[in-house]
């Protein structure tokens, strides 16, 4: 191993085998964008060529699936689904989508992600047999088709009593409804969203949803839009689907104890998870778990109070690396929200956060361990923003402004970062480069969006104490450009080193940011207490610090810093790949780069 400080001319380590899976996994990345037509339904008959290669075509016909397709909360449905039936003592495998660190989130088996060992093993039976009969008719399978397939693998091989598979996207012409006869299909809330591909109206997108019914096999939705709730029942009447609404569950029935998962709108994805469970056990022969009427088994408690994990949805992660007072001077409210419906659900959930002890129900543990702590200093909230060019920020930003305002929540700033990060070197101090090509174009329209909601929307105290400092439009390296009520920043980084800054500088203020993305969503990475801000797409990426994990070359080369040690006295090390097999990750959000404001690494 090179130590830190050492000559450049030592060669990268050798990729390792997790690596090179996800290099042959990148190559499977197509470069049309999801606004190719083309990609529609997209020669889908060759799933089932696929399935025949690998000779999945009798185990998937055994599976006992659950099959849930939505806009909104069909991942959360899925966990507690899963969560459901795991505490009623079967073996389960979850199949969702995004992945936010690792594809391995993407695979669970008994609530846990697949461990690499049986990633490997998997992984390499499918891509090479696939790639064995690949031809000119029966190509490679895409990104997440593969992987769709991988998860019929693993749940297939591992003999799971329950495979819960959430559709991707749409669900016609999905890669998961390949299955046949599911035991229950699940609609969860329908909104506007991925329009270019499914449609420009509620009762397109609701006609894709509906495409995973299958004849006779029960359905259950939630309250939908009137439009959407139509065609629902017209594509269910047509398949013979006895297709039934299912209510939000009553907070009451969970003896005192709160859901798994934050949120006020967790409580209809959790009405759902119910039905499905419960079809699910009458379906398949486990009438000892009666259905529930005004009281839930014990088991479905438990299901759906255990602590869960959806990271970067309704998430609370204090900054523990800007060697202030307190952890809570700087707060990140991570979510993902990205249409206009689960924008306000967003901005409902953030007002709820904020508020002081006493005034809500707080959904964070600091809060609790800290009251006095939290209400004797002033809180502002920054909102962090970012979207893709096909939202309309016109729908976006409104949406969240008012409800915010309608808590009595209101932004001080909002700071509008490109969808792209940079190589800042662990444990440099200094902000990273700015690049004079990187296209703020998008970042401009959106604040300029944001400008004018606010010349037309003003609210709280202009004069409240610990104001963020306006100085930034001075500093061409930190903000390209700063209004009032916004700034632009050139990268994910610069924008965490100001808030940073801000914070070490005001000693009476806090803040409390907000940052909303799908696709440029970070967190903070836990390897030996050490945590890694990650931000995406780029072309560098953190697989995981599991162990230990080793700095990459280019680092040690270029920083004379000692690699930290963990609790083991060990070298905690970090495995980068090199950049032609970095990119990996192509369904919803890209690669993910550790922009290393590392306080401990110094």
């Amino acid at each position: 191993m090179v130590e830190a400080g050492g000559n450049g001319s030592s060669a990268p380590p050798p990729a390792t085998p997790y690596e090179k899976a996800l290099a042959a996994l990148s190559s499977l990345i197509t470069k049309r964008s999801r606004a190719d037509k083309s990609n529609r339904g997209d020669r889908f008959d060759l799933l089932f060529d696929y399935l025949k290669i690998l000779e999945l075509e009798e185990p998937i016909a055994q599976m006992k699936i659950i099959h849930v397709a939505g806009t909104k909360g069909k991942g959360s449905t899925c966990t507690f689904t899963e969560s459901i039936l795991r505490h009623c003592g079967f073996r389960t495998g979850l199949f969702t989508s995004p992945h936010l660190i690792d594809v391995r989130e993407r695979f669970r088996l008994d609530g846990v992600d697949i461990n690499e060992e049986k990633f490997l093993a998997y992984f390499w039976w499918c891509f090479e047999r696939l790639e064995e009969k690949a031809t000119d008719d029966i190509p490679m399978p895409t990104y997440f088709r593969f992987l769709a397939l991988l998860a019929f693998k693993i749940f297939a091989a591992e003999q799971v009593d329950v495979a819960i598979l959430e559709v991707g996207l749409g669900g016609r012409f999905d890669a998961t409804n390949v299955v046949q006869a599911p035991v229950v299909c699940g609609i969860s809330s329908l909104g506007y969203d991925h329009m270019e591909i499914l449609g420009n109206t509620l009762g397109a997108i609701a006609g894709e949803k509906a495409g995973i019914f299958k004849s006779r096999v029960p359905a259950f939705t939630v309250p939908q839009p009137d439009e959407a709730m139509r065609v629902l029942e017209e594509k269910a009447s047509r398949l013979d689907v006895p297709l039934q609404l299912v209510r939000p569950l009553d907070p009451n029935m969970l003896n005192g104890l709160k859901l798994g998962l934050e949120g006020e709108h967790q409580y209809v994805n959790a009405g759902l998870a119910i039905a499905l469970s419960s079809t699910w056990l009458q379906r398949t022969g486990h009438l000892e778990y009666p259905e529930h009427s005004t009281s839930l088994p014990e088991q479905y408690i438990k299901g759906l109070t255990a602590k869960v994990s959806l990271q970067g949805r309704a998430q609370i992660v204090p900054d523990r690396f800007i060697n202030s007072e307190s952890p809570e001077d700087l707060v990140f409210y991570l979510d993902g929200a990205h249409s206009p419906e689960s924008m306000e659900i967003c901005a409902r959930w953030f007002s709820h956060s904020v508020q002081p002890p006493g005034t809500s129900r707080s959904s964070h543990d600091w809060v609790q361990r800290h009251p006095i702590e939290t209400v004797r200093r002033n809180s502002e909230q920054i909102l962090l923003f970012n979207c893709m060019s096909v939202r309309d920020p016109q729908l976006l930003l409104p949406n969240l402004m008012k409800t915010c305002a309608s808590h009595g929540v209101y932004f001080k700033k909002a700071l509008f970062v490109p969808n792209t990060s940079v190589n800042h070197k662990v444990g440099s101090h200094s902000l990273p480069p700015t690049d004079s090509q990187v296209d703020l174009s998008w970042q401009f329209a959106l604040q300029k969006v944001w400008e004018n909601l606010m010349m037309g929307n003003k609210g709280g105290d202009d004069n409240s104490a610990g104001t963020v400092r306006e100085e930034l439009a001075d500093d061409k390296e930190i903000a390209i450009i700063s209004c009032k009520n916004s700034a632009v920043f050139p990268s994910l980084p610069s924008a965490i080193q100001w808030l940073r800054d801000s914070v070490r500088q005001s000693k009476s203020v806090r803040f409390q940011v907000m940052p909303v993305f799908r696709r440029l969503i970070y967190f903070v990475f836990h390897s030996h207490g050490t945590k890694v801000y990650i931000s995406g797409p780029c072309n560098w990426f953190v697989t995981s610090c599991w162990r230990c994990v080793e700095i990459h070359q280019e680092m040690r080369r270029t920083t004379k810093l000692k690699p930290p040690i963990c609790k083991d006295s060990e070298v905690v090390k970090c495995r980068l790949p090199q950049r032609a097999s970095a990119t990996y990750c192509m369904f919803s959000t890209a690669t993910y780069f550790a922009s290393a404001f590392l306080s401990g690494y110094n």
